[in-house]
């Protein structure tokens, strides 16, 4: 669900979303769901406690970062460059790893129960990429009506998903 509303939030920051956007943030967040319980798996308990002690400030300082950038887009007016398309470069990147984060502790508790991990992994890989595609191209149907009001949205939600994920891992 955080790839579904993050890929909302990407596909807000984009004029007109493609079916390139598309593909490249459905199979970026795919991916990226894929292999980080991959990834926590192959760690297993080596590493858990490290990872588990800052691994929600990474995602809540990535998203804060992302949805702070489209609000002072959204204010000045500026947030419809090439430089912000959030389905190109680093800023992909950083929202992959964001929005994936949780999977790589879903993969650590998989290597405790000593069960597979590679049926589980294509599964979210899949579902991620799915609710990603219908995501952004909500998203860019929604820009269409909404404009700059759409930026706003859009960076309240990555910035409440980081607050979110810091509430989450408090309780």
């Amino acid at each position: 669900m955080d790839a579904f509303a993050v890929s909302i939030a990407a596909g807000l920051m984009i004029d007109d979303v493609t079916p390139r956007h598309v593909f490249r943030i459905a199979f970026h967040f795919g991916l990226f769901q894929f292999i980080m319980p991959v990834l926590g798996w192959l760690v297993g308990s080596t590493i858990s406690t490290q990872v588990a002690a800052y691994d929600h400030w990474l995602a809540f300082a990535l998203l804060g970062i992302i949805g702070g950038k489209m609000l002072l887009d959204a204010r000045s007016g500026s947030g419809r460059t090439a430089k912000s398309d959030p389905s190109r470069g680093w800023m992909l990147v950083a929202l992959s790893v964001a929005t994936s984060i949780d999977a790589l502790a879903v993969g650590l508790s998989m290597a405790f129960l000593q069960v597979s991990v590679w049926m589980p992994c294509v599964v979210i890989g899949l579902v991620a990429a799915l609710f990603s595609t219908v995501g952004i191209t909500f998203a860019g149907r929604l820009l269409r009506r909404w404009g700059r009001m759409a930026d706003v949205v859009g960076g309240c939600i990555l910035i409440l998903i980081g607050i979110r994920i810091i509430v989450s891992h408090q309780a």
